[in-house]
Formats: structure tokens, sequence, C-alpha cells
């Protein structure tokens, strides 16, 4: 039986659960000839902490999203008594049954990814290697930071330069009514919400 990619859409924190959910049931029901595979593409990315040290984990690409190979549309029956793609019930009740899983990105007859898509997702993965990896938060500019630690602590500002290679940001401070640009590393910042600058909307 032919199985296609499709992405399952889950809990917010519950990618994990779902697909042992998934893999565990597949044995258990002998689902095998429906279900195949079944994963969460990650990466590994870097973080400075504030000791200095870099410290590396793993990070989810689709955080919300489990991947999984399933035989779901009836090629044999192709329509079902509605017009609409005919599918294997089995297939569609199992997921369905799934513990933190809400249904298929895509409705009730979602589109498998293309070939292509699915390569770039599970193929194409970031090396092991300290080039590859990535920090852990990223910042933009423009974007409003606060400066948690040293001698500009409290004090927010737009960024004005990024660099994700280092970790380091240029951050635009008010310092006795001047603009002053300071130089700080990633764990040194905290993102601040819309509200928290008290600025009108435009």
């Amino acid at each position: 039986m032919d199985k296609q990619w499709f992405v399952l859409h889950t809990l917010t924190g519950q990618e994990n659960k779902a697909q042992r959910s998934i893999e565990a049931r597949t044995k258990l029901e002998r689902m095998e000839e429906y279900v195949g595979r079944c994963v969460i593409p990650t990466e590994r990315v870097t973080e400075k902490k504030k000791d200095g040290k870099k410290h590396t984990v793993t990070k989810k690409f689709f955080p919300g999203y489990v991947l999984c190979e399933l035989a779901l549309y009836d090629e044999a029956r192709e329509f079902d008594e509605n017009g609409k793609k005919a599918i294997y019930e089995r297939t569609w009740q199992f997921l369905r049954d799934t513990p933190g899983v809400i249904g298929f990105v895509g409705g009730d007859r979602p589109q498998p990814l293309k070939q292509s898509e699915i390569d770039a997702i599970l193929l194409d993965k970031p090396s092991a290697s300290p080039a590859a990896e990535r920090p852990k938060v990223t910042f933009s500019v423009e974007e409003t930071v606060k400066i948690t630690d040293g001698a500009f602590m409290g004090l927010t500002g737009p960024i004005s330069m990024v660099d994700p290679d280092k970790g380091k940001l240029k951050v635009e401070v008010q310092v006795f009514g001047r603009k002053v640009p300071v130089d700080v590393e990633y764990w040194q910042v905290e993102k601040v919400a819309l509200e928290e600058t008290f600025e009108p909307l435009q």
C-alpha cells in the first residue's frame, strides 16, 4: 500500500507524546500497512550563557507539528459518496484517536507533501559541526530589547546591528537624553513585548 507524507497538527508541547503514541499503537493495532514513519524534524542550535560557555540544544523545526507517512487515500475507490477523495477510514480513525493530535494540516482532505519538500526536511539537516550551529534566539534590526546585564542594565532600545555568528548586538539606548550605541551579547538582552515599550501604535 503506497504511503505519502502528511503534516499533523498537535497540541502545543505534545509533539513527542503524539509521536510515541502513534508508533506504539501502530505496532499494537497492527497498522503497519497504513502507518509508516512518524518524525519530528529537529536541528541543533547553540546559545551562549552568562558564564560565556556555549550550550547546544535540540530545537524543533516546526513546533506543534509532526510529520507522518500514511496510506490515507483509497486510490481504488477514488471518490466517496460525497464526491470527495476517498480515504481509508481505518487510518483516519486511528489518527483521530491519537492523544495530542488535533488533525491534519489542510483539513479533512489534506494534500501530501511533495517528495522534494520531504527530502529538504529530512535529508538536508544541518551539520553537527560548530560552524553550522545557529544561536538559539534570533534577533532582527529595529526590534526592541531590554538590557538585563552590564553597565546599561534596565535600559531598552532598538537593535541597530546583529552579528549572529558571534552572538552580538548593537542596541541604541537613551543616556542623558542622547542616543548611545551599546554592544551586548545575546544573553545580555531579552525581547520586549509591544505593550512594554509604551509607544502608541502608528
